[in-house]
């Protein structure tokens, strides 16, 4: 039976989606061989320019490399530029965000005929939801369930929603049978994602993110944790602040994008709050929840942002005291608002202003590890690691912790003393499995 292999680019949601595809694959009767296969598909990203042409440079390299192998390529680059792709590589199949189910046709289509397969769905501000599957990861210890996709926020910055097109939600029904699909095969921590994970809902009339999250506790209550990708802080209801309050099987870690702590910068980004209504909502978490993690993401270098505008991000990002900072460089983006804005901020400044954003993230990381030493914590055993005869696992506050145990302990859930960064023995070995 013909093999193939799966080459992902990009974010989670792109993960779970070659997973998906993956499981297709098998079901048509082909074999995973990620090492020498017949088939290569290649999951593309397009978020920035970087990520356009690493993907082009991993299709040339499948097709110089392996000279007989059919190469297909799916995702958000194929979808925002199929002519351009197929141009400058020659793939044999396209698809891009949507019509990811039909891949095993077209593949043996193209087997067929010879003749190059193109399925670009246009006017993604009508699709339906594409509804993907993945009941089985290598990873039995944490599964991503895709809750929806597309966009509708249109962020100045961003391409995402012209590749992935307007948001739409996957019918609670199908989340509910892929869940229960992988808590039966034993996953103890599920993460909701999507491209606008916590907008699921809105194009429901009676339905929300905060239902789905209640429902799912209330009808798995075997799942041990459940996490949430990233959340809106203008997505955070009262609703869900008493949810997370009082359900410990909610993970103790939300990352809520905060971009730019300037005003006049999140305008031009066509974010749609103010620094201190974000402040706010930040500091009455705190209030509720007061040992969560909460990350973000700041992009530096917008257009136009000027010394004191970075001023105004820095400062605030360090009153709300993350555990953790994720920083960008702004990547102009063809196609893209922001693309078009003039005053364009040096690369060198840039540089500067992430150095010092990275060095902050880093001090409050410790600052926020440091407050749990000592404390007894609760961790799901993740990935074994042979060099240091421990496993690498997480709380539910996202602190890592390294845990002494045999190769055969995967997925228990035990319960240790945070010690930081040392290896650390268990005080119960395994609590459920």
């Amino acid at each position: 039976m013909k093999t193939f292999a799966v080459h992902t680019l990009g974010c989670k949601v792109n993960s779970y989606e070659s997973e998906a595809v993956k499981l297709l694959m098998l079901g048509h009767g082909y074999v995973y061989d990620q090492n020498q296969p017949d088939i290569v598909i290649v999951n593309t990203c397009s978020v920035t320019g970087m990520s356009a042409k690493k993907s082009r440079q991993a299709i040339r390299r499948y097709l110089q490399q392996k000279e007989d192998a059919i190469v297909a390529v799916m995702g958000c680059y194929s979808q925002l530029e199929p002519t351009a792709l197929f141009e400058a590589t020659g793939a044999h199949v396209i698809v891009g965000t949507n019509n990811r189910q039909a891949l095993p046709q077209l593949i043996e289509t193209y087997e067929k005929t010879g003749q190059p397969q193109v399925a670009i769905a246009s006017d993604n501000r009508t699709w339906n939801y594409e509804n993907l599957e993945v009941t089985a990861y290598s990873d039995r210890t944490r599964a991503y369930v895709k809750i929806q996709d597309g966009c509708d926020n249109f962020c100045s910055y961003c391409i995402i929603p012209y590749a992935r097109g307007r948001l739409r939600s996957r019918p609670k029904e199908a989340i509910f049978e892929e869940i229960g699909k992988l808590v039966a095969h034993g996953y103890k921590e599920l993460v909701l994602t999507g491209i606008h994970t916590a907008g699921y809902g809105r194009d429901f009339k009676n339905y929300s993110f905060d239902d789905l999250i209640e429902d799912i506790l209330t009808r798995f209550p075997e799942l041990y944790r459940l996490r949430i990708s990233s959340i809106e802080a203008s997505e955070i209801t009262p609703r869900f602040l008493k949810l997370l309050a009082r359900e410990p099987r909610l993970a103790r870690h939300l990352h809520i994008p905060l971009q730019s702590g300037a005003d006049n910068v999140l305008k031009a980004m066509n974010r749609h709050y103010a620094s201190q209504a974000f402040a706010a909502k930040i500091h009455e978490i705190y209030t509720l929840v007061p040992d969560i993690a909460i990350t973000t993401d700041i992009i530096v270098g917008f257009p136009g942002e000027t010394d004191e505008d970075f001023r105004q991000t820095y400062e605030l990002a360090e009153t709300l005291a993350y555990a953790k900072i994720h920083v960008f460089p702004f990547s102009k983006r063809t196609g893209t608002r922001a693309a078009t804005l003039k005053e364009e901020v040096e690369a060198k400044t840039i540089k500067g202003r992430v150095d010092k954003l990275l060095e902050l993230s880093q001090r409050l990381e410790d600052r926020y590890a440091a407050k749990f030493i000592g404390q007894t914590v609760e961790v799901i055993l993740e990935q074994y690691d042979v060099t240091k005869e421990a496993y690498e696992s997480h709380t539910s506050n996202y602190l890592k912790v390294f845990v002494q145990g045999g190769a055969d302990l995967k997925g228990a859930v035990i319960s240790c003393v945070y010690r930081g960064s040392d290896i650390v023995v268990p005080i119960e070995k395994t609590i459920f499995r």
